[in-house]
């Protein structure tokens, strides 16, 4: 081959590899997509796909009992379902690009202990962190904590030098704090507080409601944004700090940043549904071995794949025992627990 050929065939090598990226992330929206409507057909009553279609497009045509299911009763659950799941996916792999750790998520910093704790004083004191919240005074107050844990981890780590190794490490000491708070709220918690607070602990998808679905599709597309627009700085990160500093990335500010945004998103899916652990583990996780670290495909990969796998637990919870819905909580900590063993295996087996 001349040396005139070689540039031409790298760029068509390219370029194949990019068009085989579109494909993926496109084949894992149609999935997650389906997954939705598969997800409105699942429960007591099951509903068949065509009926569901049927209802979607022509609401007035169909039968009022079907279309109440739907629309009212379980279309705003599975759109939470894929929400939330969009809002973890993209955050652990924001958190898991700027940690450079793939055992990284939302929840290693104590945010979900936080958000915990939180909950646990509204439920058990009915004191709120925010005046006027009304019957959002648990969800109020989780989001207050959670958000403030990821303030304290940024506001140490810019006293201490903004390292991954410190943040990790302060938000585990965060998380231990918090645990012991949780627990100490719970030993004096009333017997009917104690189950609230144990439900609340393992997330719900049914408190969903058109205008929590508005205000949190809002917050994810600014985030979202925000993020593309820093897509070449952070898949610089993962070539380490140095790397990236010679590129013109600060990567102190930019690890900084990105916390903030990872806390948003996190302390709203809290704050919306309780604690959902594995999604912002698992999803980035599958999203890196199909497209890779390029963030431009890594991102929103790890949304879809977030969104479908949220979505699929939504259906599992629903199909495991006919009449009974298990809090997703369990469900996603099922799934994620053997995975997360997986990566563990697969990295010490990379280190042999």
């Amino acid at each position: 081959m001349s040396l005139a050929a070689q540039p031409l065939l790298a760029e068509t090598r390219i370029a194949a590899a990019e068009r085989r990226k579109g494909r993926i992330l496109f084949g894992a929206a149609a999935v997650a997509v389906l997954l939705v409507l598969v997800d409105l057909g699942t429960g007591p009553g099951d509903i068949a796909l065509r009926d569901v279609l049927r209802a979607l497009a022509n609401p007035s045509e169909v039968d009022i009992r079907l279309g109440v299911i739907v629309w009212d009763i379980r279309l705003p659950v599975a759109l939470q379902a894929c929400l939330l799941g969009a809002m973890l996916g993209l955050a652990g792999a924001q958190m898991q690009t700027i940690l450079d750790n793939p055992l990284a998520d939302p929840f290693t910093l104590g945010v979900s202990s936080a958000a915990g704790v939180g909950a646990s004083i509204a439920i058990v004191t009915g004191l709120s962190l925010i005046p006027g919240t009304g019957p959002f005074l648990v969800s109020a107050n989780a989001f207050v904590f959670a958000f403030g844990a990821a303030l304290l981890v940024f506001f140490f780590s810019v006293a201490r030098g903004a390292t991954s190794e410190t943040m990790i490490l302060f938000g585990i000491a965060l998380m231990f704090a918090f645990n012991a708070l949780l627990a100490m709220l719970q030993y004096r918690a009333s017997e009917t507080q104690l189950v609230q607070i144990v439900f609340w602990m393992m997330g719900s998808l049914q408190r969903a409601t058109p205008e929590r679905l508005a205000a949190g599709f809002a917050i994810l597309a600014a985030v979202g944004g925000v993020m593309w627009r820093r897509r070449w700085a952070l898949t610089a990160m993962r070539f380490g700090d140095d790397r990236a500093a010679s590129l013109g990335v600060d990567p102190r500010r930019l690890r900084l940043e990105t916390l903030l945004l990872v806390a948003v998103l996190s302390a709203t899916s809290v704050s919306y549904a309780g604690v959902i652990g594995f999604i912002g583990l698992v999803g980035p996780h599958i999203a890196r071995l199909a497209v890779g670290e390029d963030q431009r495909w890594f991102a929103p990969l790890s949304a879809v794949c977030g969104a479908a796998l949220l979505s699929a637990a939504s259906i599992a919870a629903k199909s495991i025992t006919p009449g009974v819905i298990y809090p997703i909580g369990i469900v996603t900590a099922l799934v994620g627990v053997p995975v997360f063993l997986s990566i563990i295996g697969s990295r010490r087996s990379a280190g042999r």
